[in-house]
């Protein structure tokens, strides 16, 4: 990756960190904190990865993203925006009557978004779903699902996983937000899912564990994602985040995750990403 493309990559996910912040504030509702943490590789997933068309956003030959960590939607809004899927300013109306960017992403309503989800668990069967309906229809599509790590204590995800393997669906990519931190507590306290990569190599899965921060990391396993289509064998990505990342006082705080700034907050925030900003540009 060039210097020139990292730096483009950087300051997008500055920009949708100060949406994320924005969007929740007006809304004095959501969920900053998973948003936040996911905000780096969902910019590099539709800048550089995910095939996909704002001006024909049902193509059926298009790649598929699934948020099954449905919360986050305010991130996933904010890159969509950015891409041209629907205007920047609709972002403002987030969980306001007739938005049509609700707390949860609607497929029926938002341009963009291949699945509604919120209830968790649900979003990779979804995606497990898509990637065997690719290979039965013979379309070279890829499907990307997110998922949290507090959103693995749920069965499901491990159905959907015995699922992919079995139907060898290594047109599927599945990653998850490790942050370490959901709704209660900490993920270790809540539920402890761990050792992660052993148990998805368990369900027959290929692993890799990259910091979710670092855009040269999230390329090398898009890469090694691609190398192992054909190996019939879906692919599992391990970001490890921070929840918040990007605002001081949001990170590695678990009230964060279902809270939205105050004025005074988001401020505060928006102050922090603008000289997050200046760092780059000035770098």
């Amino acid at each position: 990756m060039t210097n020139e493309d990292r730096k483009a990559l950087e300051l997008f996910a500055v920009t949708v960190r100060e949406d994320i912040v924005r969007s929740t504030t007006a809304a004095g509702s959501g969920h900053p904190g998973g948003s936040l943490s996911a905000a780096d590789y969902l910019a590099y997933l539709y800048e550089k990865e995910i095939r996909v068309d704002p001006k024909n956003p049902r193509d059926p030959k298009r790649d598929r993203f699934v948020l099954s960590k449905g919360h986050a939607a305010p991130a996933l809004y904010a890159v969509l925006a950015h891409k041209g899927f629907f205007p920047v300013e609709d972002l403002i109306t987030l969980r306001k009557i007739n938005s049509h960017l609700q707390g949860h992403p609607n497929m029926t309503t938002t341009p963009g978004v291949d699945m509604s989800t919120g209830s968790l668990g649900q979003g990779i069967s979804a995606a497990v779903g898509m990637a065997k309906g690719s290979k039965v229809l013979k379309i070279d599509a890829n499907v990307y699902c997110l998922n949290g790590d507090g959103e693995l204590a749920e069965g499901e995800v491990w159905e959907a996983m015995m699922f992919a393997a079995h139907y060898k669906l290594d047109n599927l990519c599945v990653a998850v937000d490790v942050n370490g931190l959901q709704i209660d507590g900490k993920t270790s306290d809540v539920m402890n899912t761990e050792p992660l990569d052993k148990k998805f190599e368990a369900f027959g899965a290929r692993v890799i564990k990259i910091n979710g921060h670092d855009f040269d990391e999230i390329e090398r396993a898009l890469k090694f994602f691609h190398e192992n289509i054909g190996s019939g064998q879906p692919t599992v990505v391990l970001l490890s985040t921070i929840k918040g990342k990007g605002v001081s006082f949001m990170e590695n705080a678990v009230g964060w995750h279902g809270k939205a700034a105050k004025p005074a907050e988001c401020e505060q925030a928006l102050a922090e990403l603008e000289t997050a900003r200046r760092k780059i540009l000035e770098a």
